[in-house]
């Protein structure tokens, strides 16, 4: 699929899977489209189970790794307007909290972060069917960010089921797709299905594999720990693919 002119400057990021490492390929896209010299901006709109601990409120990990990475210094209540303390899926979260995610108040912390940022990335919590409130789900909220998606997927045993679902639902819901990313790949581990899983899904789903991240155990999402997360972005992801997605006459 090509770059299309209507599409707001950046990207949303998705994935197949809770804990597929969307937040740790966010924060590394965000540092190496930094290091290229465009001003980048991060936000995850929604997050279930913050640290409700901290002295000063919850506070979004996820959130704060990726500003971490990216070196921007936007107020957090921007980039993650919405906090909810249970690590579940956003809709149960917020009726068992007994809270109401204020969809308007999501949408202006966006657009003042797109005023701001030259491209933007934005992590989702969990898939693209997450429920958000009602039957509003994640497909919903992209729907009205006009962001095409970046999905992340698993490398091992199962994986192509879930990508190309994932990929199936994003165009049943006229969602642009820019590419896919395997994430986490274990290579002393790594077995037939995962030398054999990126080609695979690359044919059954005409959507090209950006690139393969290793797995990287210096990074620690809980401790705000970047160990080398942008250096291995940078050097296994296409990122011309990524931005002539959006921005064709840009050089990096």
């Amino acid at each position: 699929m090509t770059g299309n002119g209507n599409l707001s400057g950046g990207f949303f990021i998705t994935g197949t899977d809770t804990g597929v490492g969307k937040t740790v390929i966010t924060a590394g896209l965000a540092g190496c489209l930094k290091r290229k010299g465009i001003n980048v901006g991060v936000m995850k709109p929604i997050v279930s189970g913050v640290n409700s601990k901290n002295l000063r409120g919850p506070v979004p990990e996820d959130a704060v790794f990726a500003m971490k990475a990216a070196g921007v210094t936007d107020e957090l209540e921007l980039v993650s307007p919405c906090c909810l303390e249970l690590p579940l899926a956003p809709r149960v979260a917020a009726e068992i909290q007994g809270v109401t995610i204020n969809l308007s108040k999501v949408m202006e912390a966006y657009r003042e972060l797109r005023q701001r940022h030259e491209v933007m990335l934005v992590e989702g919590a969990g898939g693209i069917m997450v429920p958000v409130f009602d039957r509003f789900l994640m497909a919903d909220l992209i729907k009205m960010m006009k962001l095409p998606v970046i999905i992340v997927s698993r490398p091992n045993l199962g994986t192509v089921n879930h990508t190309l679902l994932t990929v199936e639902y994003a165009r049943a819901r006229g969602i642009p797709i820019a590419g896919i990313i395997i994430n986490g790949l274990k290579e002393d581990e790594a077995g037939l299905a995962e030398r054999t899983n990126p080609g695979l899904i690359a044919e059954l789903s005409g959507v090209p594999v950006l690139g393969i991240i290793p797995y990287v155990d210096s990074v620690n999402v809980d401790t705000c720990t970047t160990g080398q997360i942008v250096e291995k972005v940078e050097t296994n992801i296409d990122l011309k693919k990524i931005l002539n997605f959006i921005m064709p006459h840009k050089n990096v």
